[in-house]
């Protein structure tokens, strides 16, 4: 059982329950029997339009556009899922010692360390064997491809159970067979501001009107596979690690038998392996991700071969792991996420000029002073003088790494917003 409450948080969404304090919570989650016959309510979702940069097949820098599915679970039912993946996280970490796995998963657990700190660590695992290739392997659909039977098992195999104890199969069944309703629709038939979704209330709505006009007006959608569980859950990361287990370790057993280090985060794996034995690799774990019902999606593999060069390395191309480039002597930031940064600000500063011109035009009018440009905030998202954003986090990276070359890279965007300011056409 955990000995510290760091898996109830305030969630400031609205949803079909209420928020519950802490003392409540601990009630709830803390008794199997309530658990075993909790109810729980459904995911509301929708989707949120984005782009992602991309270089084609020229070279040349190109936008595609893209909806991203985002979904949440109620206040309680959340509160459950973090307790429980604590649960299991102290269960899963245990059998990661067992398997000697502790240094080749990498993501969704407490490791003090950034994405920033995997990559130059694989990088850093390159320059040290100076000869050898690099294996980069991504699953298909990955959170929609999870078998729910081999979930099971693998969640039993944890716990050192047969078969699920009554609360933990309550909790696994309600991720697997799990419900949603898209935002949008039930806003408007209950007609809440999206803009202001929270005034005057501190629920979506009251347990009668979930009943009569939510479920009665068959807003909701069940899922009915046998694989996939909604991705974004607290658990969610948690379960995808458990589900993997068997196969990190045949993967890690593979490339130690051909000298090699494994390493995987989420649906992302790398191989670092001597060149001479990269084509049997892909071949053995091609087969052992079979054995849990999943595919390798081949556009995204990536084989990259280094060897020395001096003092440095020569790749015959670079390596993208984790949203950075190395090609053997440079450590680099991706140059589409320089692109997609730049295009963000570009639309943040015309944004901010536009409702600046609207509100002048109205302050003209009746004879007030106009409002200045407010650089401050665009400062705080498209510059060095903010505490956290791209700019900070690829400086930080330079430093971690040790790469002029990011900083050579961040230098121009400071130009860049300095003259978008400056730009009377934008």
């Amino acid at each position: 059982m955990p000995t510290e409450n760091n898996w109830y948080r305030n969630r400031g969404y609205i949803h079909f329950d209420a928020p519950v304090n802490l003392k409540k919570a601990i009630k709830i989650v803390t008794s199997p029997e309530t658990i075993s016959t909790h109810a729980f309510y459904p995911l509301i979702h929708y989707t949120i339009d984005s782009f992602k940069v991309f270089k084609n097949e020229h070279g040349k820098i190109e936008k595609k556009g893209k909806q991203r599915p985002i979904a949440y679970a109620s206040h309680v039912d959340s509160h459950i899922y973090a307790y429980y993946a604590q649960l299991l996280a102290e269960k899963y970490e245990g059998a990661l010692k067992a398997e000697g796995l502790g240094g080749n998963i990498i993501a969704f657990r407490s490791l003090g360390k950034s994405n920033i700190h995997f990559a130059n660590d694989a990088f850093e695992e390159i320059v040290r064997r100076r000869s050898c290739s690099a294996i980069a392997i991504d699953i298909t659909g990955f959170f929609d491809n999870l078998d729910h039977q081999l979930l099971k098992q693998q969640w039993s195999n944890v716990l050192g159970v047969e078969k699920l104890p009554t609360d933990h199969f309550n909790v696994f069944r309600s991720v697997t067979r799990y419900s949603k309703v898209n935002r949008d629709t039930l806003y408007t038939r209950l007609k809440i501001s999206k803009n202001n979704p929270k005034y005057d209330r501190m629920r979506v709505c009251t347990a009668d009107v979930f009943r009569n006009v939510v479920r009665a007006g068959k807003l909701i959608q069940v899922h009915q596979d046998t694989k996939g569980i909604p991705q974004g859950s607290p658990i969610s990361a948690l379960l995808s690690n458990l589900y993997m287990l068997s196969f990190d370790v045949a993967a890690k057993q593979i490339s130690e038998k051909y000298e090699g280090t494994y390493y995987r985060y989420c649906d992302d794996m790398l191989f670092i392996v001597p060149t001479a034995y990269k084509d049997l690799i892909q071949q053995e774990i091609t087969e052992e991700i079979v054995k849990v019902k999943l595919e390798i999606n081949p556009k995204k593999t990536e084989v990259r071969d280094f060897w020395p060069s001096g003092a440095h390395l020569k790749a015959n191309k670079p390596l993208q792991y984790l949203g950075f480039i190395f090609d053997g002597t440079h450590k680099l930031l991706r140059s589409a996420a320089l692109a997609k940064f730049s295009s963000r600000m570009k639309a943040g500063v015309r944004l901010a000029k536009k409702t600046r011109n609207k509100a002048n035009q109205q302050e003209r009018e009746a004879g007030s002073k106009e409002t200045p440009l407010f650089k401050r905030k665009l400062y705080e998202r498209y510059s060095h003088l903010s505490k956290r954003n791209f700019i900070t986090y690829g400086y930080r990276a330079s430093g971690i790494m040790n790469s002029n070359a990011i900083r050579k890279q961040l230098k121009p965007l400071w130009g860049r917003l300095r003259a978008e300011f400056e730009d009377e056409n934008s």
